[in-house]
């Protein structure tokens, strides 16, 4: 029980994570100011939110499903995952935290298209606000794509959580839009600037992060891989 519960604080704060990172940070903006400028009450600008941040968290849902069960259905895979995980999970946190360190980086193919689908979506609607966080959730870059594919999805295997961990994450990533919703309504110019300097902290927070995984990466494969006792 304890160890889903620190899996869960960890999804979400991955989550957190990979909403001020430059591409979902550059998503979430568009979605505040979607939500901003076309609901004209404040309880319907929170609404909007959460059905915005419903949208994301089915995205992230459906995409665990597909992964996590998929790989835990098949008798072999879910026996080698089992025995093996500890073992994958250090250099897989090794790497992860290499990408969010700036160490290694790649080419991530595909069109964010973030302007072309607000304009797709214009009528105000809740419906509109869900469709928004279905398809934005799905604009992976090599930060996010790192922390969910390298870091979310070992964790939700390893816990054997195909939909609440991802969930938990989805619900992470949407949460700046939450809060920064009710911001625009008091105020749109301390909103835009909050969001701005969002940038700078991620850059500290990405820092951190990668280096932790870095260091758990190196305890699992020294705990798990070579056998050693450190403590």
């Amino acid at each position: 029980m304890e160890g889903l519960a620190a899996a869960a604080l960890s999804a979400i704060w991955l989550g957190i994570l990979t909403s001020i990172s430059p591409c979902p940070l550059a998503t979430n903006i568009a979605a505040v100011s979607y939500l901003g400028r076309q609901v004209e009450n404040t309880r319907g600008v929170i609404i909007s939110g959460l059905f915005y941040t419903l949208g994301r968290m089915t995205t992230y849902a459906a995409i665990g499903v597909l992964i996590v069960v998929s790989m835990l259905a098949i008798p072999d895979v879910s026996n080698f995952l089992q025995k093996y995980m500890n073992k994958a999970l250090g250099p897989v946190l090794i790497v992860a935290g290499m990408f969010l360190l700036g160490l290694i980086s790649f080419s991530f193919g595909g069109g964010a298209g973030h302007e072309r689908v607000k304009g797709i979506i214009e009528k105000n609607s809740i419906i509109g606000s869900f469709l928004l966080g279905l398809i934005f959730a799905l604009s992976f870059c090599p930060v996010s794509a790192a922390l969910f594919f390298g870091a979310l999805v070992p964790l939700a295997v390893k816990q054997n959580s195909s939909v609440f961990l991802p969930i938990l994450y989805g619900a992470g990533t949407a949460l700046p839009v939450i809060i920064f919703a009710l911001f625009i309504e008091i105020s749109a110019d301390f909103a835009a600037k909050a969001f701005h300097k969002l940038t700078a902290v991620e850059l500290w927070f990405r820092r951190v992060t990668g280096i932790i995984f870095i260091l758990m990466g190196v305890y699992f494969s020294i705990t798990f891989i070579f056998k050693l006792q450190i403590i």
